[in-house]
């Protein structure tokens, strides 16, 4: 054992990680191999903790872990590692002395641009948010949403800028039309979001400054003009979308948008992530840029990884489209960059809005949506497999993963090939013959465990019934079929705190307390994988991170316990000091230190009635015709809208 650590140290201060990590894996390398790398050595530090998840097989706790530059070299003891490194210089970093190290976490499925916006807001909304600055409480009636919207227009100094809010909920606030609007201001334009980021109100003042009038609803498109009642100032799914240019130009600024991802960034750093990604980055190189102008500096806490949006580019360029993602590789830069060889495609439609896809019908009848119909997903995914693509699709319904499946399958029995971790994301309805499938086929999961917390009560007696809303997102089942999967948030529509997500899938609890499906629930290791090895597994990285090993970036999660070992129920709130990343020692540092993590705070009442209001206000109301309902699709609308903008 001393031997081999003391090789293992010789490789590392050479700086030949190639070598080092094939020797972590072989345990094997010759002197020569060593010496034809050689180069001045780099001093080591070595990290020692109270405990050290390393997610290794050969050493899964350790208690001390050796970093040369941005790559860990050695895990052991203290004494092992001080007795391995011969004549290497080092140090000894006791900092995480009282500590618990694991793998870095990882934000496997995010959308920067829709947080940035969101964070740059004011926000108003039917939970609490911890925010850097301080903490903003939840407004849970009419009676403090409007007290909080006099507010907000107060406080504005310049009496031309735009109060922009996000966060309403008409099931929490009441009604919100233009008239209540204008006895919030008349000389101040006013925009409100919904919490969907699907509908959206404004007063006159506003209706003026965007020049909507008769004649500007007249020229849109005739499913836009049915979304509309400009007597009230609200614009909802295309009658929102189709004007997404001027109304990003009302609620946000270049700097707006700027300092809204320098929130973002903070926010996930706060909640100890080291990697992030966006499966579907928008096909948009200025809006790229933008995001690269906060991301992508060498002090980012962490790198930014966006998958190509397969969908628009398959749309756009149904001949070369494989040509035309290729292109976007260039588009990344630092700390940022554009995935190769990955794209992503979408199957049905939102869980929120209940246009999932199904194999038997809704409780009351209704039927789902696709968002790529069969014929024209079969050809893009077609496209994509044949250049040997790893392909991530939406797919939220049990009928929505039949389809997918049954593509794999005959693409599989036409071209086989091997390792191509097709990932079907958020699969909030499956059944256990699915699981079977997607196992033989090679399919991974990636699954959204806010999902049931949120909508098990609610979905058992509204749309699914109780069997499919209780094993809704079956990691259980996932798991014990040996499949990987990892766990996403989807930010801005869960909290992108992946430790969170650990929680709501171990625990399977409701917003009434209940444990919803408890036979799928995962177990805190799967759990742990989900949001590190498992998550790194999803995007190909994971010879890059994931666990704490010879040769792998230096990533580390700094907690103040063990999400392992805690009990179950203590799991979203340890305590996170901040984080390791590739070798930088990285506290968090924000004025809101009272708490452990940034971001909306679950609260139950809300969410049961948000719940209600998720099926009530979006599908039913004759206000609201059927939309997808989905935040990858405003996302989408929203971004192309943004790289439109100077």
């Amino acid at each position: 054992m001393k031997r081999m650590l003391m090789n293992l140290f010789r490789l590392a201060a050479t700086g030949s990680f190639l070598l080092l990590t094939k020797f972590a894996l072989a345990q094997s390398v010759s002197l020569q191999s060593i010496a034809e790398a050689a180069s001045p050595p780099e001093p080591a530090t070595i990290f020692v903790a109270k405990e050290i998840v390393t997610l290794s097989p050969n050493k899964p706790n350790v208690t001390a872990v050796a970093v040369i530059g941005d790559r860990v070299v050695a895990t052991g003891s203290l004494a092992e590692l001080r007795a391995a490194a011969g004549d290497q210089k080092f140090t000894v970093d006791r900092t995480f002395a009282d500590k618990v190290l694991v793998p870095g976490l990882i934000a496997q499925h995010d959308h920067p641009m829709l947080t940035a916006l969101t964070m740059s807001s004011e926000i108003i909304a039917i939970e609490t948010w911890q925010m850097p600055y301080g903490t903003i409480p939840a407004a849970n009636n009419e009676q403090e949403y409007r007290a909080r919207l006099k507010e907000a227009n107060a406080k504005l100094k310049d009496p031309n800028e735009v109060l922009f809010s996000w966060g309403f909920h008409q099931l929490f606030h009441g009604e919100l039309s233009k008239e209540l609007l204008d006895k919030v201001s008349t000389t101040r334009p006013i925009v409100v979001i919904h919490r969907s980021w699907h509908e959206t109100f404004m007063n006159t003042k506003a209706l003026e400054k965007l020049g909507i009038d008769q004649a500007f609803i007249d020229a849109l498109p005739e499913a836009a003009q049915k979304q509309t009642d400009l007597a009230k100032g609200h614009f909802w799914e295309s009658g929102m979308f189709a004007w997404a240019p001027q109304l990003l130009s009302a609620i946000t600024t270049p700097q707006k948008f700027h300092k809204g991802l320098q929130l973002t960034q903070q926010y996930m750093h706060t909640n100890g992530v080291t990697l992030a990604s966006e499966p579907g980055g928008l096909y948009s190189k200025e809006l790229q840029a933008a995001e690269n102008a906060v991301l992508s500096p060498p002090d980012s806490p962490f790198r930014y990884y966006f998958i190509p949006d397969g969908r628009s580019i398959f749309e756009a360029f149904p001949d070369n489209a494989v040509a035309e993602v290729k292109k976007t590789l260039s588009w990344g830069e630092g700390m940022t960059s554009i995935t190769p060889n990955q794209i992503k495609l979408f199957a049905d439609g939102a869980v929120y809005s209940q246009l999932m896809q199904l194999r038997e019908p809704y409780l009351d009848g209704h039927h789902g949506e696709w968002i790529m119909q069969p014929e024209n997903f079969s050809k893009a995914f077609r496209t994509y497999w044949d250049a040997d693509y790893q392909i991530h699709i939406h797919v939220n319904g049990d009928a929505g993963l039949d389809l997918v499946l049954d593509n794999l399958e005959e693409n599989m029995r036409r071209k086989p090939r091997h390792d191509h971790r097709t990932v079907l994301v958020h699969i909030a309805v499956s059944d256990k013959d699915q699981i079977d499938k997607a196992k033989k086929l090679g399919a991974i999961f990636s699954g959204n465990p806010y999902y049931l917390v949120m909508l098990g009560d609610r979905y058992s007696k509204v749309g699914l019934g109780p069997q499919r809303a209780d094993n809704m997102v079956r990691i259980g089942d996932i798991e014990r079929a040996g499949i990987s999967y990892s766990f996403h948030s989807d930010m801005p529509m869960a909290p992108a705190q992946p430790l969170f997500l650990m929680h709501s899938a171990v625990n399977r609890k409701t917003v009434s307390g209940r444990v919803a499906g408890p036979e799928q629930r995962a177990s805190r290791m799967g759990a742990l994988k989900a949001v590190t090895l498992d998550a790194a597994y999803s995007l190909r990285l994971e010879e890059k991170v994931g666990s704490i090993v010879p040769g792998k970036l230096a990533n580390f999660t700094v907690l103040a316990d063990n999400p392992v070992t805690i009990a179950p129920e203590k799991i979203k709130d340890i305590g996170i000091w901040g984080t390791v990343h590739e070798g930088r020692k990285l506290p968090i540092q924000h004025n809101n230190s009272n708490v452990n993590a940034l971001g909306p705070v679950p609260n139950e009442a809300s969410t049961r009635l948000l719940a209600e209001a998720i099926h009530a206000g979006h599908r039913h109301s004759s206000q609201h015709p059927a939309g997808h309902g989905d935040i990858c699709m405003a996302n989408r609308v929203f971004g192309e809208a943004l790289g439109q903008m100077k």
